[in-house]
């Protein structure tokens, strides 16, 4: 039996066909960064706690935001920065505000994606990426 053992190369390239074929490129992260974004500043609960961190610096943010979603769906590299600290400092957040944040996620996807399974492939990683961030927040008290 031979194993074959694949590159980081090898893995990066499959990982940007795959999501070509699901119709994810940089136009696509861009909308949906975008339309999600909107979503969370008009939301009860999410948007006061956007605004108090964020203020008047939202182009770098959704920016920021831009090159997180590029890196996690098409493995491009662009983000390199590390959001659980960011995270660990914000007061007041719960996980209701977590099922909240995944509940707009997923209607802005279903919006924008022509497929159930990109839906599904954004989906995946934003559920692994939330948990680990309650993990951190609520279970470990890290």
């Amino acid at each position: 039996m031979t194993v074959r053992i694949r590159s980081a190369e090898d893995r990066r390239r499959e990982i940007q066909e795959n999501a070509a074929r699901l119709g994810i490129d940089e136009a696509f992260i861009s909308d949906l960064v975008e339309n999600f974004y909107t979503r969370v500043r008009a939301h009860p609960l999410l948007g006061p706690v956007f605004e108090t961190e964020i203020g008047d610096h939202w182009t770098p943010h959704l920016a920021t935001m831009k090159d997180f979603w590029s890196s996690v769906a098409m493995n491009t590299g662009r983000y390199s920065g590390k959001p659980f600290p960011a995270h660990m400092k914000l007061t007041g957040i719960t996980p209701a505000h977590f099922n909240i944040w995944l509940a707009l996620f997923r209607l802005t996807l279903e919006e924008l994606s022509d497929s159930a399974e990109t839906v599904e492939y954004f989906m995946e990683r934003a559920n692994r990426i939330a948990r680990s961030f309650q993990l951190g927040m609520f279970e470990l008290g890290l």
